[in-house]
């Protein structure tokens, strides 16, 4: 069975997507502030080699750029925020619209999965990066879920 990394399209696809996401989020008054500081140059080339890795590609973010204890801690020690999650999920829908994944499997799994990720890796430190713990994998996401973490 293809994986879902394949069924997209590879590294193509989330780079597209990751564009998608960024442009759509960068222009969203709630979740935008969260770029306004600025982003590393490279942010949405290591956040499609991040998806991609999540989602049945290769390790490429693991191998170039760090492990989930790295991204989690970006993510973490903002306190809770579930309308700016909430926020993050309809720009990532949208991105999927903007690069033509409209209705399906497909849809219906990347959506889960950047839902999960969003409400649990990502919120899961709300108090302080100081309490991730170090050596965390990459979870990984299969058309029926969360296959490891």
């Amino acid at each position: 069975m293809q994986t879902v990394f394949e069924a997209a399209g590879g590294e193509d696809f989330f780079i597209s997507l990751a564009n998608a996401w960024h442009e759509r989020v960068k222009s969203d008054e709630v979740v935008g502030h969260a770029f306004r500081h600025g982003v590393h140059p490279e942010h949405t080339k290591r956040l499609a080699a991040y998806w991609a890795e999540a989602l049945g590609g290769p390790p490429s973010y693991s191998e170039h750029y760090g492990d989930e204890s790295l991204v989690v801690r970006m993510h973490s020690g903002n306190g809770e925020h579930q309308d700016m999650d909430a926020k993050a999920i309809a720009c990532f829908d949208g991105a999927l619209d903007d690069v033509g994944v409209s209705t399906g499997e497909l849809r219906t799994v990347l959506h889960d999965y950047f839902a999960w990720a969003t409400a649990h890796s990502m919120a899961a430190y709300p108090d302080s990066a100081r309490d991730v713990p170090a050596g965390l994998r990459i979870p990984t996401w299969g058309w029926d879920g969360l296959l490891s973490r």
